[in-house]
């Protein structure tokens, strides 16, 4: 994440505080029109061959499409109970401005997808033999508001939240659920011939992808460190295999397998650094290399 912590030192004042309000703000307004009058809505979506005619404010009016169920219950519900604390307390625990490209970047990724499904299909596809437009009724942040979350539960995977406000169950498995929904999703698209369709949920979790990526330690996967540990406990091995003669020790050096009765004067430390109780001679303590 080095490259965002550059980022952030160089533009970090351009973070919007409080964004998740701004956002739910977004969402009461698009559901206020739903009802009102649904074809002002229609007028901001994201719909690309319309933006090339000259409407560019669908660019960033498409955003208050309201995610979700148009119950005004749940409604009310999800914002209350869901996209607004989740959203706030990925913000208190990354700043605003780490919490500003997350979701612009979604965003920014949707419109891109939309653009590119435009220009491969021209704007018309084939379903049973019948031809539609591509509007944009199909682009929503739901799957931005839906990254949120993800993001959340990678952050604090053992905070606990109440399902159905009874019971309690930890973010990671609650993430696991919504992760398998929405796989779920988009192979019913791709097998139901509406391919189109996944797209847009694709791209909008692609923050989450390389946040995720971004997180995970892959060095632990590069041949070379793979490599490496395994030469380690060859010789950590063969060094237990080849001392000792019968008699117990207190102490044992992972890296040449000297104990205290090889010399009464040695010293052992166990090092702090190391994933794992490996215990080194005071020859080896501060040059061997950490196990990860």
């Amino acid at each position: 994440m080095k490259w965002i912590d550059k980022l952030e030192r160089k533009y970090g004042r351009y973070g919007i505080p409080n964004l998740t309000m701004y956002v739910v703000i977004c969402y009461v307004v698009g559901y206020l029109l739903m009802y009102i009058n649904p074809g002002i809505l229609s007028m901001l979506s994201l719909d690309v061959s319309k933006i090339l005619h000259g409407q560019i404010w669908r660019l960033i009016t498409w955003v208050i499409y309201p995610p979700g169920s148009q119950n005004i219950l749940w409604f009310v519900v999800s914002i209350a109970f869901f996209y607004y604390p989740i959203g706030t307390a990925l913000e208190r625990t990354w700043g605003a401005f780490r919490y500003t490209l997350y979701i612009f970047s979604g965003i920014i990724f949707t419109i891109i997808s939309a653009f590119l499904l435009y220009f491969i299909t021209g704007g018309y596809v084939t379903i049973g033999g019948y031809t539609f437009a591509l509007g944009g009724s199909i682009y929503s942040t739901y799957y931005i508001s839906m990254s949120i979350f993800l993001a959340l539960a990678v952050t604090y995977p053992d905070m606990r939240v109440l399902l159905m406000f009874v019971i309690p169950i930890k973010m990671s498995w609650m993430a696991v659920y919504y992760v398998a929904v929405i796989l779920y999703d988009i192979f019913s698209y791709i097998r139901g011939g509406m391919w189109f369709m996944a797209v847009p949920i694709v791209a909008s979790l692609l923050n989450f992808v390389i946040y995720f990526l971004s997180t995970r330690d892959l060095y632990r996967y590069n041949p070379k460190e793979i490599r490496r540990k395994q030469q380690f406990k060859k010789a950590v091995a063969g060094s237990r295999a080849g001392s000792g003669q019968g008699r117990v020790t207190k102490h044992k050096c992972a890296i040449c397998g000297r104990t205290e009765l090889d010399d009464p004067n040695l010293e052992f430390r166990f090092c702090s650094r190391c994933n794992g109780n490996y215990e080194y001679c005071q020859d080896h303590l501060f040059t061997h290399e950490h196990v990860k």
